[in-house]
């Protein structure tokens, strides 16, 4: 597949395309931000950026959340290129999802996954290794290989003797793919975690001592397991992942933050929260908001597309979410391709809203509507299982101002209260 090309749109066509609501933002080869990428107001990253730029006596780690479509993985994209962070530190971003099962996610799959992807990004750079780590790395290989297949002996077989590079590569393959070796694997790191940490710190000092700057892994994807998971990871075993000798921002699960565990990553913790378009007490318009999510629009399609109306409506109801904003922009393009208009108009926007309105009939329940009612009533967060679940499936939105955090129901919704 060809590389996207990050431009403008002038016909409906290339607006859908634009609006593809997983459209990695990545930044180009220049350093320079994505064409797409919005700056948020009073954007939260420069909080991460500036904690990951100061002084330290271990390389930090972050826990970095936020609700679903707010724009976690643009803002880590992002974060690469700023030239002080390149400046600093050795950096690369992934996603959990690529090297494993995410709804099955243990933290040794992630410290596998660190050390492996560590090892084979800097070795797709062109980054030499020492050849005393190099025979480190084959001897923890071979010991690895040699438990797996005589747990596995008559049921599976593992590729005895690859190199290192293949064994990483197809670790991660089978820790995805493969239930049993996924099990045994576990199995054997679990015996030995001191010695795969200390792998995984070798290869951060080999990286540091070539390039002089410190390696910096961005993790994605980590806030979709759910919240058993989440604590399993973040809380039980939390001393076990702030060990790796790099500096590290995991992505994790916004149920963590509302939760008692939460407690344990609190001062390590930053929340991305949705853009505030109205004031909480008074319902007053937001320009900073409205001019963010104008401008979300206006660098992906041209405003001919768009009447002036349908735009103000599209950002109502957005709620000041990226995601729910690009997916009724979307929504309303198709809209306006059946009737064989050539601008989007308020009906494809109230007629987007009502669609998404009507996934939500199928899964409220009655008790839901009624807590739905009180929130939008008094806008405030009075935390409970069933509020956490209505959190992450943005039938209420949260946000912040200078005070506190507050909280409302999706736009959406409204009507149907």
């Amino acid at each position: 597949m060809k590389s996207f090309e990050y431009r403008k749109a002038t016909d409906f066509d290339r607006a859908w395309l634009n609006l593809e609501q997983d459209l990695p933002l990545k930044p180009g080869s220049n350093g320079r931000a994505n064409p797409f990428y919005i700056q948020r107001p009073g954007n939260p990253i420069n909080e991460l950026t500036d904690a990951l730029l100061a002084s330290f006596y271990r390389p930090p780690k972050f826990f970095f959340s936020g609700h679903r479509g707010c724009g976690k993985s643009t803002e880590l994209l992002h974060l690469l290129s700023n030239v002080e962070i390149q400046k600093k530190y050795w950096p690369i971003n992934f996603s959990v999802r690529e090297e494993t099962d995410i709804a099955d996610l243990d933290f040794r799959d992630v410290l596998l996954c660190i050390g492996s992807r560590l090892f084979r990004e800097y070795r797709r750079k062109g980054g030499e290794l020492p050849e005393q780590l190099l025979k480190e790395l084959n001897g923890w290989k071979g010991k690895v290989e040699k438990q797996i297949s005589t747990i596995l002996e008559g049921r599976n077989e593992y590729e005895l003797g690859a190199s290192i590079d293949a064994f990483f590569a197809n670790a991660g393959l089978k820790m995805k793919l493969e239930p049993a070796t996924r099990v045994e694997l576990r199995q054997v790191v679990e015996t030995d975690i001191t010695g795969l940490i200390a792998i995984i710190n070798h290869i951060a000092a080999a990286i540091y001592n070539q390039e002089r700057r410190i390696p910096l892994i961005l993790i994605d994807d980590m806030d979709k397991p759910d919240l058993d998971r989440a604590r399993a990871i973040f809380h039980d075993r939390r001393e076990i992942m702030l060990q790796p000798n790099c500096a590290i921002v995991y992505t994790v699960s916004s149920a963590l933050f509302y939760s008692k565990e939460f407690d344990a990553i609190r001062d390590q913790a930053l929340f991305l929260p949705n853009i505030n378009l109205r004031d909480a007490e008074t319902e007053a318009r937001l320009e900073a908001g409205f001019g963010a999510l104008e401008k979300f629009v206006g660098v992906r399609m041209d405003m001919s597309l768009i009447q002036p109306a349908a735009l103000e409506e599209a950002i109502a109801y957005s709620g000041g979410v990226f995601r729910e904003m690009a997916r009724i922009v979307r929504t309303a393009i198709g809209h306006a391709r059946r009737r064989q208009a050539a601008q989007l108009e308020a009906s494809d926007v109230e007629w987007a809203a009502a669609e998404i309105r009507n996934e939500y009939r199928r899964i409220l329940s009655n008790d839901d509507i009624k807590l739905l009612k009180k929130v939008m009533d008094s806008k405030r967060l009075e935390f409970s299982d069933r509020l956490r679940s209505l959190l992450q499936l943005l039938a209420i939105l949260e946000y912040r101002d200078d005070e506190k955090n507050w909280c409302d129901v999706h736009p959406v919704l409204r009507k149907m209260l």
